[in-house]
């Protein structure tokens, strides 16, 4: 199950407070101050980890708090640092300060660990405020607090091509045929309740990440159907295929355009993305009688339309291989 949105509550630890001690010793009738200081509260850090593609081990409005640092002790002992946390996040993780809105880290590389809230300072002890006016101070410092703060965490999928269309477009049936995907496929709205990945292997050894998108319906900018939720995970991806069921009893063009305007109602640069067009199903047609549906689509919309039919197969490996082409010239033009 993807879980690519969490709320969670993060707190780094205290400082410990700093002692107020004087050396009690034989033959010292009157020792100064020996009071050690507080050890530093810890820190809450984020840690993209390979391993995991989802949000799941952050249970929702979880609270995370880091261990706070020791008091500091007699003798100028001075008090243990709170340990670190640590926490594993997928790449792809934007993390939004929850009252403000405001994004504070974009973690998108593997390996990458940056610290959210940053653990309390270490109260001095009362050693450091000897002077000569003031030989026995009875003064020390108490600990910093340390960070805290609200979080909404967000996961964006990182895929080289996002697929899109409306519900029952055949997108599922696209991935399984591509890759060694295996989402649910039926012939129902909404079967696709969550993005799904899936790797193709090229046959010069590179590999391309394929995103299914759940079917984007109309008003979807503004929460209906599945809403805008998964909108976001195209955002990261390069290309577009823009999947159409040529079968479907809504015309074409309009399909088509239903798609483009919530994308451009969504913004966040989804409608500039490069775009590669597909009608789907064309095994529902007896010989070629779709053609002239592709043709007038094509003509339509100024550019290519692709035909093919993701049950069988049919042309696929053509618009994989188009599709391709355009993510690297993309790659390409970004160096």
């Amino acid at each position: 199950m993807l879980v690519d949105e969490a709320t969670v509550y993060v707190k780094a630890g205290d400082g410990g407070d700093g002692s107020v001690s004087f050396r009690r010793e034989k033959y010292v009738p009157r020792g100064g101050p020996d009071g050690g200081d507080g050890g530093k509260g810890g820190s809450i850090f984020f840690y993209v980890n390979d391993k995991i593609d989802t949000l799941m081990d952050i249970p929702p409005r979880s609270r995370i708090i880091a261990e706070n640092g020791a008091c500091g002790s007699i003798r100028n002992r001075n008090g243990k640092n709170g340990q670190d946390l640590v926490i594993d996040v997928p790449r792809g993780t934007i993390v939004k300060d929850l009252k403000t809105g405001r994004i504070l880290k974009d973690l998108n590389e593997i390996g990458e660990k940056v610290r959210i809230v940053k653990g309390g300072g270490k109260g001095k002890g009362n050693v450091h405020f000897k002077s000569a006016t003031n030989q026995t101070p009875q003064i020390a410092e108490k600990g910093k607090k340390g960070q805290e703060r609200w979080l909404k965490l967000e996961l964006k999928l990182i895929a080289d091509i996002g697929i899109i269309g409306l519900p029952n477009g055949g997108k599922s049936t696209f991935l399984s045929r591509i890759s060694s995907a295996r989402p649910k496929i039926a012939n129902y709205p909404f079967t696709t309740l969550q993005p799904q990945l899936g790797i193709v292997e090229l046959e010069d050894y590179r590999r391309l990440v394929f995103a299914d998108i759940p079917g984007i319906i109309k008003d979807a900018h503004s929460g209906s159907g599945l809403g805008n939720t998964f909108l976001r995970h195209i955002e990261r991806t390069k290309v577009v295929i823009h999947l159409i069921d040529i079968a479907a009893k809504q015309d074409p063009l309009d399909a088509y355009n239903t798609i483009r305007r919530e994308l451009q109602l969504f913004h966040h640069g989804l409608s500039e993305k490069p775009e590669i067009i597909a009608v789907n199903k064309i095994d529902l047609f007896e010989d070629d009688s779709f053609a002239h549906i592709v043709k007038d689509l094509s003509g339509k919309l100024s550019q290519p339309v692709y035909a093919i039919s993701a049950a069988t197969g049919k042309n696929v490996k053509i618009l994989i291989e188009r599709a391709a082409e355009v993510v690297f010239e993309k790659i390409k033009d970004e160096k």
